[in-house]
């Protein structure tokens, strides 16, 4: 083994969590940029035009009701991707927050 003292200890534990708090960043923000509006909701979406405009003309509720339904739970999908992107953003700002105050010692 190895002798290490505290404050290399320390040191060597918020470099660690600053690239932690690198990765995480990067993360979410491909998560906000990329991931919340993709190509399958938006394919998606638009069959659920259609089928809206299906269900109006020929007057049958059901699917009307079943493509709002659709329509919401897409709305929702959009949300919670959203949220996981800005909770691993905060996340980071956790992490950055432990990392300087391991290096300044307050």
């Amino acid at each position: 083994m190895f002798a290490i003292n505290s404050n290399d200890f320390t040191l060597t534990l918020a470099v660690v969590l600053l690239v932690m708090g690198v990765i995480t960043f990067l993360v979410g923000i491909i998560i906000l940029a990329f991931k919340v509006k993709s190509n399958e909701f938006t394919s998606i979406t638009e069959q659920t035009s259609k089928l809206m405009e299906k269900g109006i003309v020929d007057n049958v509720s059901g699917l009307m009701e079943n493509t709002s339904s659709l329509l919401q739970t897409i709305n929702q999908m959009v949300k919670t991707k959203a949220g996981v992107g800005v909770f691993l953003v905060l996340v980071t700002f956790i992490l950055f927050g432990v990392a300087y105050y391991l290096v300044t010692g307050l």
